[in-house]
C-alpha cells in the first residue's frame, strides 16, 4: 500500500521544490489542468518512461488522480515501487480536492 500524503504537505514540498508530482490522467486532462510542475505519466508507459523522468530511484515523487474513485495514481506508484522506487506518496483526494481549495493549477 502506497503511503499517503496531504493536500497541505503536498502544497509545501511543490512550494519548496522537493518533489516531482505525476499526473497520472494524462493526455487531455492533463493538458485541460494539472498540478503546477506536474509530469504526465499514465500506467502504460511507466515501465519505458520512468527511467527517463525519474532517474533518481531515492527522489520524493507524488502521483494523483481525479478523486479518490479513480485508481490510475495508485497504479502508477505501486509500478513504481515495483521497479524500486523508494519515496513514492499519493494524493489520493487528487486535482478535484486541490482545485477545490482554489490552489492555482496549470495547463499546456
Amino acid at each position: 500500500m502506497t503511503a499517503l500524503i496531504s493536500r497541505e504537505d503536498l502544497r509545501a514540498a511543490i512550494d519548496a521544490g522537493s518533489v516531482t508530482v505525476l499526473d497520472t490522467l494524462g493526455g487531455e486532462y492533463y493538458a485541460a489542468q494539472h498540478l503546477p510542475g506536474a509530469v504526465a505519466l499514465v500506467r502504460s508507459d511507466v515501465d519505458a518512461l520512468a527511467p527517463l523522468l525519474l532517474p533518481d530511484r531515492d527522489a520524493a515523487i507524488v502521483t494523483y488522480c481525479s478523486d479518490p474513485g479513480c485508481p490510475n495514481s495508485g497504479q502508477v506508484a505501486d509500478r513504481l515501487t515495483a521497479l524500486g522506487y523508494t519515496n513514492v506518496r499519493k494524493y489520493r483526494e487528487g486535482i478535484a480536492d486541490w482545485a477545490s481549495a482554489g490552489l492555482p493549477l496549470a495547463s499546456s
